[in-house]
């Protein structure tokens, strides 16, 4: 038996598993279901404003509330995930998140919904970051990027699967059935979870816990595992740097962390600016409901673009490679006001424009979970996600402020599409100021 192994030098001589994968899966499903409970309330918005009478404006509270919450969750969950670990707080959030979307299936009034989605939101931005960090620390480095992409791009899956899940359910059975659905299978999932997915390694090690544990997870990826007394983390960073939020504000990190902040906030200002007010849009300049929704629904689906950049991201300059992505969005989102003539084009726009949008968007938490060490990574992918969501509060907000004020549609996908540049100008920012990260 050998005495030491470094783990994360036995994680990437050793054959990608069946259990690695389930694992992906796993983390990828519980994205998958983000991205549906967080788009559902847009899609349902048009029959809230038929079924209860209600004027566009008052929309802002309930298209909000997830936001907020989701804002919250983040925060909260991530340095708590250092703490606790990952498996527990990813649990806890399935629970809320569930129970939440099934409670607010059954809202009689506006205000329940708005309170209901409120903790829902809270739910689906508390499993974010375990789940990221989870996939990142049972991936092989020189695919890192690759396997978190492809399981965060689940999220815009997710939110367009729920367009067309939405399109099809809401003339059988009503509004109501999409947030149904949108509770009972994160419950079911949060059972499947608490039995097949382990806790991060990395987190049993930094935290002292018993190699016989790490070995018993370990030897389910190649078994080798059994042949090691002890498994080590690979920087004395991990285990006598700072932890949690120390880690994140610590001068070493603090001005990366703004730079990420400042780019994953206007990117999600771009992402609920469209997902929430575009089929309201659509359908204030004349297009049938459905098909406004429908095509509506192809911008988050080009987010599956996701794969090809995580690739890329472990070949070259990653922070290059997604502000490529996000000032290339800026552009689209403009064109999206001026091709509102042509059908077709219009479609075309919205889905590469989308494509863009959600690779750069998707990828943010890679660049995040390869920044922060292993005692600050739940804490640096938190709060990137819970700062940054307060950008999906201002992008609904911004076009809720547009729309009241009249302005012309090519005006508003105009003034969205600037927080693109915006955001690929703070990742150049970082990798200048920390080229040993980019």
């Amino acid at each position: 038996m050998r005495n030491t192994q470094d783990l994360q030098e036995f994680i990437d001589t050793s054959p990608f598993s069946p259990y690695q994968w389930l694992i992906v899966a796993l983390c990828f499903t519980i994205i998958l279901m983000d991205g549906f409970d967080t788009a559902a309330i847009g899609y349902i918005a048009p029959s809230l404003l038929q079924q209860w009478g209600l004027q566009r404006g008052d929309l802002g509270p309930v298209l909000s509330a997830a936001l907020v919450g989701f804002a919250a969750g983040p925060l909260i969950a991530g340095p708590l995930a250092d703490r606790i670990g990952r498996k527990k707080v990813l649990f806890g959030a399935l629970l809320v998140f569930g129970a939440a979307s099934l409670l607010a299936s059954f809202a009689a009034d506006l205000r329940m919904l708005t309170a209901m989605r409120l903790f829902t939101g809270f739910g689906l931005g508390a499993a974010a970051p375990g789940a990221v960090a989870l996939t990142g620390e049972f991936a092989p480095s020189r695919r890192r990027a690759m396997f978190t992409n492809a399981m965060f791009c689940a999220f815009p899956v997710g939110a367009a699967g729920g367009g067309f899940l939405a399109a099809w359910m809401i003339p059988l059975w009503g509004w109501r059935s999409v947030l149904l659905a949108g509770g009972i299978v994160p419950l079911l999932l949060a059972v499947l979870l608490q039995w097949r997915l382990p806790e991060s390694v990395r987190y049993l090690l930094a935290r002292g816990v018993d190699g016989a544990r790490v070995r018993e997870i370990l030897a389910r990826i190649s078994p080798a595992a059994r042949e090691v007394e002890h498994f080590v983390l690979d920087t004395a960073e991990d285990t006598h740097g700072p932890r949690g939020l120390a880690a994140v504000l610590g001068r070493s990190h603090l001005a990366g962390s703004v730079m990420l902040w400042i780019a994953y906030f206007m990117g999600l200002v771009i992402f609920y600016a469209l997902i929430n007010w575009m089929p309201i849009l659509f359908k204030d300049a004349g297009m049938a409901p459905r098909q406004a929704t429908l095509i509506t629904a192809l911008f988050p689906l080009g987010g599956i673009g996701a794969v090809a950049a995580g690739m890329l991201m472990d070949r070259f300059q990653a922070d290059r490679v997604v502000a490529a992505a996000y000032a290339l969005t800026a552009v689209l989102i403009y064109l999206i006001g001026h091709v509102m003539g042509d059908l077709g084009l219009l479609t075309l726009t919205v889905f590469v424009g989308g494509a863009l949008m959600n690779t750069a968007q998707s990828s943010m938490p890679a660049l995040a979970a390869a920044y922060y060490p292993t005692q600050g990574r739940g804490a640096g992918i938190g709060w990137m996600l819970g700062i940054g969501r307060f950008g999906g509060v201002a992008g609904s907000v911004l076009v809720g402020m547009l729309a009241a004020r009249h302005a012309g549609l090519s005006t508003i996908f105009l003034i969205v599409g600037i927080p693109g540049l915006l955001a690929a100008i703070a990742l150049e920012v970082k990798r200048a100021l920390r080229p040993r990260h980019a």
